[in-house]
């Protein structure tokens, strides 16, 4: 059996167990069951930002590339100076194979190799809900260097139908639906549910929309309902946040909302342990991890009714999905599974099968090898 090499372009975290936002896991638990494959022999190459020189690190079978990340706007440097050193590191590795994610798609657009790209989000439709000056000026730039890589991609992997429904208009890519792969562990807890516990897992900022929230829980205290919402995640807006605990504060709100800020992945499957309902009332996502984590572990979950979140959730099966802007809408939905036991056991059971058949790393990574397989052989049968 031949070995093939596999470029995995993609960001990827320091702590494996501490993965910040939804691609770097991806990255760690893809990466973590492709290295099952005998005969795949894989590189990560991912840029980062404290390290002055390239190092190389052993996870497992798997060797890691770490190359200083350029200094200056994200944008500039994923047509400039970021894809220049990709472009000629992976020059050197000479891959039989490259599979770019998020942003790595863009740098490795333009080599000469078997490649598949897997669009994980909309950095356009982000950027509207981003803090700083000439937000839509920098979404309208986003959009034309998005789709334009789009276009020029031979093999797109779509983690969820939004992604198709937004990719398939521009461009003639062959494009496989994949969802994005959890960690096996989380299939495998015990629940011991808290009742009343809501979990939450998103950066914080306006996009993740996590004071709306607050203000649906603040509606549930006002009915005299036990609970309790625990958030997690960074602080990626400080006016936001500043504002979250200024109502927090105000509506004497102190014992029934836990900020918990960015925790671990093992902390994570804690807080699910303990969780009766999964929150999340984003404005703009594709196929929130927090989500098919939530599912595996058997929670309902109460999330927005739009972008890639109706695909996740069967509303009224596994969950219930809101209007992200109506606070009163979240607390009813909340109040109905809190109310219910039956509902939330019937939820629980149904979202446990559900993952199991989609997020399993195992059978993401079998589709994932089937891809490789098929361009590789497309490879091998075209004329030099």
């Amino acid at each position: 059996m031949s070995t093939t090499k596999l470029a995995f372009v993609t960001q990827f975290p320091i702590d494996s167990n501490r993965p910040l936002g939804g691609v770097e896991a991806v990255s760690v638990n893809l990466v973590h069951s492709l290295s099952a494959y005998s005969d795949l022999k894989i590189d990560v190459v991912t840029l980062c930002s404290s390290i002055t020189e390239a190092m190389i690190e052993t996870w497992g079978k798997v060797k890691i590339h770490r190359l200083p990340k350029p200094v200056g706007s994200e944008l500039v440097n994923a047509i400039g100076k970021s894809k220049k050193l990709i472009e000629a590191y992976i020059q050197q590795l000479r891959p039989d194979l490259i599979h770019a994610h998020d942003t790595y798609g863009i740098m490795t657009q333009d080599i000469d190799v078997p490649k598949v790209f897997t669009v994980h989000g909309f950095i356009y439709g982000d950027t509207l809900f981003s803090s700083g000056k000439c937000k839509w000026l920098r979404s309208k730039i986003w959009e034309k260097i998005e789709k334009g890589s789009w276009a020029k991609q031979p093999n797109i992997i779509s983690i969820s139908p939004y992604v198709r429904e937004r990719v398939s208009p521009v461009s003639d890519a062959i494009i496989y639906d994949i969802d994005n792969p959890i960690s096996d562990a989380f299939f495998n807890l015990t629940r011991d549910e808290i009742k009343g516990r809501i979990f939450t897992s998103a950066v914080i900022c306006p996009r993740k929309n996590t004071l709306q929230l607050v203000k649906a829980v603040k509606l549930l205290v006002d009915e005299s309902v036990n609970v309790e919402l625990r958030i997690a995640g960074s602080v990626g807006d400080d006016q936001y946040m500043q504002e979250m605990l200024a109502f927090i504060k105000d509506n004497n709100l102190d014992k029934h909302v836990t900020i918990l800020g960015r925790i671990t992945t093992t902390e994570v499957m804690q807080e699910l342990i303990h969780a009766s309902i999964y929150a999340l009332a984003s404005l703009e996502e594709n196929s929130p991890m927090g989500i098919e984590e939530a599912m595996a572990v058997g929670i309902p979950v109460v999330t927005s009714n739009r972008c890639g979140m109706p695909y996740m959730v069967k509303n009224g099966e596994t969950g219930y999905l809101v209007n992200p802007f109506d606070a009163k809408d979240i607390a009813n939905k909340l109040k109905r599974i809190l109310d219910d036991s039956e509902l939330k056991k019937s939820m629980a059971k149904k979202s446990t099968e559900l993952a199991l058949d989609l997020y399993h790393s195992e059978s993401v990574a079998r589709r994932t090898y089937a891809v490789y397989q098929e361009l590789l052989l497309v490879a091998e049968s075209s004329p030099c």
